[in-house]
């Protein structure tokens, strides 16, 4: 790693926290906590990983959920990767006909009649995280799962104070979630949405998660939990869902193989087919290997370019050939060969210039958690409900919100997205993990849907080519494109108008994609974890440790 004496236009706004017994980075502060309990207990990373994440359904409830989706990639103390894909996936009574689509072009294409596909019973899928996460559990965790359930079952029965992150969030959605009782008279109080310092307690849920402690996934994967999600999702009528309890008990958390990708002599790591991750991270790394971007300097307009071209490089292959592997062929070997890359830069254009680009959703709204443990565990994991609130009603009596991953599918027949039983939809999450030497140099990823990808790619080159601190690489302003127009946050406005002289259609937003979290991992075997300032993150590590044998205080 290489130190760039250059200023760097930005100030981070969080500050980091290191430690030799454990980093836990989540994007709310209970849900580090919960962690890092674990952590206290004796516990690995993966006990810590899965407990942050059953405490971020209480206290994150907007983003993730048991009856959700996600990735987890985990690496073993003997190097050894697995990647759990937990993704949601349509019903067996699912079809390509289920929605009316109201238009075929843009902004309007993937809506459908009734919003059927976005809000409601008809809008949920067969959900994953609940079975990926026990089943990680099962297999690597050393903690009891009861112990491991523990932090998210006491902040859903005392209730936790509401972020003004949450708050905001209840706002957005207000309208849609009043027309449900369930949910209202949990984060609507008094019909306006819950202020921050509201105490937000989830009696049910807690119940619901207790049955889970006694149960595991089975409470939700044919249990009282899974009948609860089906009663209801049949209740509604002309718009009931198409998730079966057959569907619950015959789903599975795919295991799947790592894509190893290199990158300047570091081997980068990342989820598979249906995630893109894996292959257009390596991508388009191999494509930025040709260029000296140290020499360019971070704050350059010309570098922007080159990423812009490159993550639309990218962005035009995963249209190409991205999906469920068990649908579509995904030519992956090709796709991260370094020959291939450079067919890739004959594509790269000299100046910019928007290009259309094809209709297609992917949820913004997701979490991301990084931990590791002083054994050389890791956890870098991305889970969700697909949109804000999911399909924005409560299962009753259980404090449960389904996923609308329904959304994410063409809801045009024919098409290669379309509806289809089993099928799961690509995902641009992006749990990476970077080693050196094949040793671990870096965990990190984020939420942000189309944004997560090309802004974990950039996280790395912050990283690797400009020796930034973990601090610095995931707070570092951000660009993005899909072939259309270029974003800009705000910490590259002032390289707007050159950009605009390429041939670049800018637009400058308040932020692209969500909390990033990393860990950085020293050779003395101190972790260092780092938040950034678009969500709530928050880094928990453990130092010091316990005392050394045979010694016991007496006077």
């Amino acid at each position: 790693m290489t130190t760039d004496p250059t200023p760097l236009p930005f100030l981070c706004r969080k500050t980091p926290a290191s430690g030799s017994q454990g980093v836990v980075v989540t994007n709310h502060p209970l849900g580090s906590a919960a962690g890092h309990e674990m952590m206290a207990l004796g516990g690995n990373a993966v006990d810590a990983a899965v407990a942050a994440l059953l405490t971020l359904t209480v206290v994150e409830p907007m983003m993730v959920g048991i009856v959700g989706g996600g990735v987890s990639h985990l690496r073993l103390p003997d190097g050894t990767h697995k990647v759990y894909d937990c993704l949601s996936q349509a019903g067996a009574s699912a079809t390509p006909e289920m929605f009316t689509p109201v238009s075929d072009a843009l902004p309007d294409y993937m809506e459908t009649a009734g919003r059927r596909n976005l809000v409601g019973a008809s809008s949920v899928a067969v959900p994953g995280n609940l079975r990926g996460w026990c089943q990680m559990h099962a297999a690597h965790g050393a903690l009891p799962f009861a112990d491991v359930i523990a932090p998210a079952i006491r902040l859903a029965a005392g209730g936790f104070p509401v972020t003004s992150y949450l708050s905001s969030n209840i706002e957005r959605h207000a309208e849609d979630m009043s027309k449900d009782p369930e949910i209202s008279r949990h984060f609507l109080p008094d019909s306006s949405p819950a202020k921050p310092g509201h105490r937000l307690v989830q009696a049910d849920y807690a119940e619901s998660l207790k049955l889970v402690a006694k149960e595991g996934a089975e409470a939700l994967h044919g249990g009282a939990l899974g009948r609860a999600l089906v009663e209801a999702l049949a209740s509604g009528g002309e718009d009931a869902g198409h998730v079966s309890m057959a569907d619950l008990e015959g789903y599975t958390a795919r295991e799947r193989d790592a894509i190893f990708g290199s990158y300047r002599g570091h081997d980068i790591v990342g989820p598979p087919p249906p995630a893109s991750s894996g292959v257009h991270v390596a991508q388009m790394l191999n494509m930025l290997e040709a260029y000296d971007l140290k020499a360019m300097g971070f704050d350059n307009p010309e570098r922007l370019h080159l990423l812009a071209e490159v993550i639309r490089v990218g962005f035009e292959d995963r249209r190409a050939a991205s999906g469920d592997p068990d649908f579509v062929d995904i030519p992956v070997e090709k796709l991260i060969s370094k020959d291939y890359a450079e067919a890739c830069r004959a594509r790269m254009r000299p100046a910019g210039g928007a290009g259309h680009v094809p209709p297609g959703y992917e949820s913004n709204n997701t979490t991301h958690i990084t931990v590791a443990d002083r054994d050389g565990m890791i956890v870098s994991a991305t889970h969700t409900i697909n949109g804000l609130f999911g399909a924005r009603f409560m299962v009753p009596g259980t404090g449960m919100i389904p996923n609308n991953y329904m959304y994410n599918f063409d809801p045009h027949p024919g098409k290669a997205l379309s509806i289809a039983p089993g099928k799961r939809v690509p995902t641009s999450m992006a749990p990476m993990i970077v080693l050196k030497d094949g040793k671990p140099s870096f965990a990190l990823g984020l939420p942000g849907a189309v944004r997560i990808f090309p802004s974990a790619m950039q996280a790395i080159v912050n990283l690797i080519d400009f020796g930034m601190t973990p601090q610095q690489a995931v707070e570092a302003p951000r660009i993005w494109t899909e072939g259309a127009h270029v974003e800009l946050e705000p910490g590259y406005a002032h390289h707007e108008e050159a950009l605009a002289a390429m041939g670049h259609e800018m637009k400058i937003v308040p932020h692209i994609g969500g909390g990033m979290n990393a860990i950085a991992f020293g050779g003395n075997g101190e972790m260092t974890g780092a938040a950034c300032w678009r969500a709530d993150g928050t880094v928990s590590a453990l130092g010091g440790g316990l005392a050394d044998a045979g010694i016991a205080f007496h006077i």
